[in-house]
Parts: C-alpha cells; structure tokens; sequence
C-alpha cells in the first residue's frame, strides 16, 4: 500500500475514534486493509445457541491451509469481530482463517465452552470447501484462553468425537500464550468458572492428553506475567512424553498481549511471531 494511503487511513481511524466511543480493538481494526482478503460474516454454525463464525478468505491466491481462532479473554469475555488484524495477518499469508464465538461464563462453565468450539470445527470441516478452504488441512489456533481450548480440543478426543471427528482429523494446533496447567485456582472467579475439583483436573491439558495427537506449536512470551510460561513448558513436556511432535517457541520480549497483539499490522515489529505461525503450518 503507498505510504500516502497508509497515511490517509490511519488520519481518518484516528478521526472516527474522537468521534465514537470505540474500543482500542476496534481503533486497531480501523487500521487493517480490508482489500487482501474477502469476508463471509455471521454464519450461524449452531442452531440451538446461535453461535456464529466469520469466515476469511484470501482475495487474490488460492487458500493454503484453514486456521480456525479461537479469541482468549479468560473465558468470559471477547467477540469475533474484534479479531478481524488476526484474520488479516494471516490471509495476507495465504491461509483461510475462521473465527468462531462460544458461549462465555456467567452463561456457561466448563466445559460448554470447548463444546461450542468442537462444534465450529465440525462445521468447519464440513463447510469450509464451499468457501475455497481445503477440509484436509484444518489447522485450530488460539490465545489465552481460546489456547486453552484449543488444547483440549486436539488433545482429549472426547469433545470432536460427539462430532463425528478425531484430533487427527486436524492437522495441527497452535496455541499462543495458553494456560495448560493452572491448578490450583487462584480467585474465585476461575472457581466458578471450573467448578468443583474433577472439573479442574479435567479442565487442565496436561491431564487428559490422550495419543495420537496432531502437531502442536506452543508459543510463549518469556515477559508473560499473566499465563507464566511454565504452562507451556509443561504441556511441551506432557507431548514428548507420549511422542507427540511439538514445538516450543519462545519471544524474549513479548508480554501476555504482545502474543495476540503482534498479530496486527501496525504492531508487528520485524514479523517474527507471524512467520513463526506459518513455518510451522507450511511444514505440516
């Protein structure tokens, strides 16, 4: 994009966030292009909760792999559309990316959450061709929570069985800055949300990985104080132990919110976490 049209964006995002009470989120967003990528929004993939995904394709070149990204926000909050710079930043590499909502605390505990999300990888799975995606390279992804997940989907085959599906129905899983081993629970907010002490092991990826499972990247920020990398280390560990393949990246410098937030183009810095994504989709 020329600089004069880069300008022109970022002057006009500026004027609408003085003009409006929107969120930082949605500020950010403003400053995506919307040219390199088509979007098919609201899809409702479950009838009964109407919960619905927005589906990203690349404009110009064929989809090489689907990745489906799950939003973290500590399992109660969050919101598809304000995750439109992930979708970008990787349909602008080539991928189709699908970013479903689940049903969140107070509405729900766990485990409903990881449901609705087995639920849009069934849909994903049996839609996304219609949308140029290919069903036999569907990659899951998430931060924070939506890591969290994402982990339990590919690694306890109990939630994409009620779907028809295996964790080998996937070809792999990238989980960013993700809690996988967090007991004992700390507030009681978190108790509430996993309630009751079976709940809470089976809540934690570390106990319940069951093999085979498909590939796993976990990336951490060495900075993060909010999800410490030992969770990561832990799981990594976990999926040797079976003879899992994963692989363990680590960012020097990034916090909790840089491991989401480097995803945005204007946050992206040298572009390291976003090529790390792709190397590892492109090695699958």
């Amino acid at each position: 994009m020329p600089i004069h049209s880069m300008i022109k964006r970022t002057f006009f995002a500026f004027i609408a966030l003085l003009c409006s009470a929107c969120s930082p989120v949605r500020w950010m967003n403003a400053l995506i292009p919307s040219d390199g990528y088509r979007a098919y929004l609201d899809i409702v993939y479950q009838q009964n909760t109407g919960n619905a995904l927005d589906v990203y394709v690349p404009a110009q070149k064929p989809s090489r792999a689907v990745v489906v990204f799950f939003y973290g926000g500590s399992w109660e909050s969050g919101r598809r559309e304000d995750y439109r710079f992930a979708a970008e930043a990787l349909t602008a590499q080539g991928y189709s990316v699908v970013v479903p909502d689940y049903r969140k605390y107070p509405e729900v505990v766990f485990p409903t959450f990881v449901e609705d999300a087995a639920a849009a990888v069934a849909w994903v799975h049996l839609h996304i061709a219609e949308y140029g995606g290919d069903p036999g390279r569907i990659f899951v992804a998430g931060h924070s929570a939506g890591a969290h997940i994402t982990a339990l989907l590919v690694l306890d085959p109990k939630y994409l069985k009620t779907q028809g599906m295996s964790p080998m129905d996937l070809r792999g899983m990238i989980g960013l800055a993700g809690p996988y081993d967090f007991l004992p629970l700390q507030t009681a907010r978190l108790n509430a949300i996993f309630p009751g002490d079976r709940l809470q092991f089976l809540a934690q990826p570390v106990n319940v990985l069951q093999a085979p499972n498909p590939p796993v990247q976990l990336l951490v920020g060495l900075k993060d104080k909010t999800v410490l990398p030992r969770n990561s280390e832990s799981l990594a560990q976990r999926i040797k132990k079976t003879g899992g393949r994963v692989e363990l990246r680590y960012f020097m410098d990034y916090g909790h919110i840089d491991m989401v937030l480097r995803l945005a183009r204007p946050f992206r810095g040298d572009g390291s976490l976003v090529q790390a994504i792709g190397d590892f989709i492109d090695r699958q």
